[in-house]
């Protein structure tokens, strides 16, 4: 079966003024465009294509990855807005559509949205919507408190930023858990920090309790090595400058140091620690 919206790997069957004619297991076809026909080729080879819909609504082959595929989350460029919605660049010749229904907030030229990208049931299109949180379901959880997952920032909020796990469902990072610039869009790993009732996910960046001691102890040795064994930062510093120098909170910083302390890899002195 030929999958539209995603990659697929198809045979070349037969040659044709326009093109390629490709072809899946059960035999049904589709056009690669003369503009994607590879400069070498043998009839029964296998070619990996994507498949969308062409001007004229009929299924059509190419050779370009796009920037998000069926079932997705990207952030896309708005090229175009008409009376019908705006046009996306998402790395293919025909732009993808998103109607004004499924914008969250009004597109304009130039500007860049997270999207996902879904067939619209009446038309078989494939269209954008920039309302991500539609396509994201809390009511069925499918991680557990302390998972690793992979995080898609969505937008902020007042109490921090909202983040798509796993492309599943939606979370939350608390200001206090946000050590670094985030922008919308950006792909992270992070850790189901707590599942709060209604299965709201409370989100770190880092990982939780000891399990955060290892890799921040680590950093500080990192960072140690690279400054000539010493750091201008003790138990006492501003919270800011360990933020600042060590990208992690205070309460970490302080339990990171106790730990290289006490495995005698670091000195701890009024100015400062030191590189033993």
């Amino acid at each position: 079966m030929i999958h539209l919206g995603t990659l697929n790997t198809l045979e070349i069957i037969r040659e044709a003024v326009q093109g390629l004619y490709i072809a899946d297991e059960e035999g049904n076809e589709v056009l690669l465009p003369n503009r994607y026909v590879p400069e070498n080729f043998k009839i029964w080879d296998k070619i990996e294509v994507f498949v969308y819909l062409d001007n004229e609504e009929r299924p059509v082959a190419t050779t370009d990855k796009p920037y998000v595929q069926l079932n997705d989350f990207a952030v896309l460029r708005c090229n175009e807005v008409n009376d019908f919605g705006a046009f996306l660049d998402w790395g293919l010749v025909k732009e993808l559509f998103c109607p004004f229904k499924e914008q969250a907030f009004k597109m304009k030229p130039g500007g860049w949205y997270l999207i996902y990208c879904y067939i619209d049931e009446k038309t078989n299109r494939l269209v954008a919507s920039s309302k991500t949180n539609n396509f994201l379901d809390n009511n069925k959880l499918t991680v557990n408190e302390f998972d690793e997952v992979d995080l898609i920032v969505s937008h902020p909020s007042e109490i921090g930023m909202n983040v798509i796990v796993n492309k599943i469902h939606s979370g939350l990072i608390y200001k206090d858990s946000i050590f670094k610039d985030l922008s919308i869009g950006d792909k992270l790993t992070g850790i189901v920090k707590k599942i709060r009732p209604g299965n709201k996910l409370d989100i770190s960046l880092g990982q939780i309790g000891y399990r955060n001691i290892e890799p921040n102890a680590e950093l500080i040795l990192q960072s140690l090595q690279d400054n000539c064994g010493y750091l201008n930062l003790t138990d006492k510093s501003n919270p800011e400058e360990i933020k600042e120098s060590l990208q992690m909170s205070k309460k970490n910083f302080k339990k990171a140091i106790g730990t290289l302390y006490k495995q005698r890899l670091i000195d701890i002195k009024p100015d400062g620690i030191y590189l033993v």
